[in-house]
């Protein structure tokens, strides 16, 4: 593992830290209560910030499946990082490692090895997080080498703490309470795809791993959960493809509709897609074998 300096030991080490106190902050509302108003705002907080995590974070600062300019990079990121699950380079580090090393004993937040069942599952879903193996084992340099991404995860404790100061600002402690609530449900919405994407789906790709096409995790991510044409086409856009009967099937992925949104307002290009062959031939089912034989 790279020798961290300390002020960035001094940043990373507050990552548990953010997630054990976003957990206590969720028993807030059972003393408080939830207005309407303040439940929509967290129903707002964390889309906004899914969105942020998967259109920003994941499809493009760590697989590049379209570009846009700094300033999209830097807003989409701060955004990202008030969901309190750290900055772009510690994202990128652990995102590659995984994909590495995926189902595999060095795979940070496998649930299906070094444990299993219900382990696995405690394990994938967070608990790797307040570990010793939070840290990424080398940050990317294309994220260390622009500036505004550097002290965006440098300092990505300061989005989060600032939407906190706000919400409280709106609407005191029951908009605070929306705050914590919404921010740890995202936190677990987030490690779904984890955990229940590589135990419980289809597998409709050959992705040489336990990634899987999950509905219920795709509902509550913004299109993640189809993670095994994810795993298959890692750099793909669109993750809402299957393969059904030897036919494609397109499946709804709200976060390509952000990324063509994007593109419809200038803000994106170069956004990439797998060609229906191509797809067809990444099937785990080849389409021959799929006919009868007479």
């Amino acid at each position: 593992m790279t020798k961290y300096p300390q002020l960035l030991i001094l940043s990373y080490s507050l990552g548990p830290i953010q997630v054990l106190v976003m957990h206590l902050g969720a028993l807030l509302p059972f003393w408080t209560g939830l207005s309407w108003n303040a439940l929509l705002y967290g129903i707002v907080l964390y889309l906004v910030r899914m969105l942020a995590i998967t259109g920003i974070y994941h499809r493009l600062i760590i697989h590049k499946s379209y570009q846009t300019s700094a300033i999209i990079k830097w807003v989409g990121c701060f955004i990202a990082s008030s969901s309190g699950q750290m900055g772009p380079s510690w994202w990128k580090g652990h995102h590659q490692n995984h994909h590495n090393n995926s189902d595999q004993l060095d795979d940070s937040h496998s649930p299906n090895l070094p444990n299993t069942g219900i382990k696995g599952f405690i394990w994938s879903q967070g608990g790797w997080l307040l570990v010793g193996n939070s840290w990424p084992d080398r940050l990317p340099a294309d994220v260390e080498a622009d500036w505004g991404l550097k002290l965006i995860d440098r300092f990505h404790f300061v989005p989060l703490i600032l939407l906190g100061a706000i919400s409280y600002g709106i609407g005191g402690l029951e908009f605070l309470g929306a705050f914590f609530l919404s921010t740890t449900i995202l936190f677990h919405g987030v490690a779904t795809v984890n955990s229940l994407s590589h135990l419980w789906g289809q597998q409709p790709f050959d992705s040489k791993d336990q990634s899987r096409n999950n509905w219920f995790v795709a509902l509550i991510t913004l299109g993640e959960g189809w993670h095994n044409l994810h795993h298959a086409f890692q750099w793909s856009a669109r993750h809402g493809f299957s393969i059904q009967d030897g036919k494609i099937v397109y499946l709804p992925d709200p976060t390509y509709w952000f990324i063509l949104l994007l593109e419809k307002l200038n803000l994106a290009s170069n956004v990439k897609l797998p060609s229906e062959a191509a797809l067809l031939e990444a099937s785990s089912i080849k389409p021959e074998k799929l006919l009868v034989k007479t």
